[in-house]
């Protein structure tokens, strides 16, 4: 139950910030000069924010009870996490924070948070790169490298993989 507190907090605080107060707070700054008018396939914004909701929130389940951690850099999962979505994609979490970001851009036709969305990725990417994949390597050693070489780290591959342990 604690992690699972732990987890809620952390939700609220890294993504809630990434995904919903800097957003809110580029729109409330924004100007109409950064409109990108999309017409009616703005309403599909709405769709992507709650599929990466759904995401986001998938993962973080299965972080705190398949993994018995949390997302936090700071109280990670104690044992590695191949099952649902990690099946697919090896870094679903930032893919469901990323598609919340695209959606609101899309649904606010806000062409400043399709900007902040591609800087988040490269933030991301470059978090994933420099520090968390070379942390899971040294904690999870052959079954982290075998699961590299079977699960892509962005774009999911449909069918997901066998075992990767």
């Amino acid at each position: 139950m604690a992690t699972a507190i732990k987890t809620l907090i952390f939700t609220v605080l890294v993504p809630g910030t990434v995904a919903v107060w800097i957003p809110y707070g580029l729109l409330s700054a924004a100007d109409s000069r950064g409109s990108i008018p999309l017409g009616d396939f703005r309403y599909a914004g709405v769709a992507i924010m709650l599929i990466g909701a759904m995401i986001y929130f998938w993962c973080a389940w299965d972080f705190t009870f398949a993994g018995k951690g949390t997302p936090a850099p700071i109280d990670p999962p104690k044992e590695l996490v191949v099952r649902g979505l990690y099946k697919y994609v090896r870094n679903p979490m930032y893919l469901g924070v990323l598609s919340i970001v695209f959606g609101e851009a899309i649904w606010f036709e806000a062409g400043r948070l399709f900007a902040y969305g591609g800087l988040v990725f490269l933030l991301f990417s470059a978090f994933v790169l420099l520090y968390e994949e070379p942390a899971l390597r040294r904690k999870f050693g052959d079954s982290y490298r075998c699961y590299c070489k079977t699960v892509p780290r962005w774009i999911p591959r449909l069918g997901g993989q066998s075992d990767p342990a």
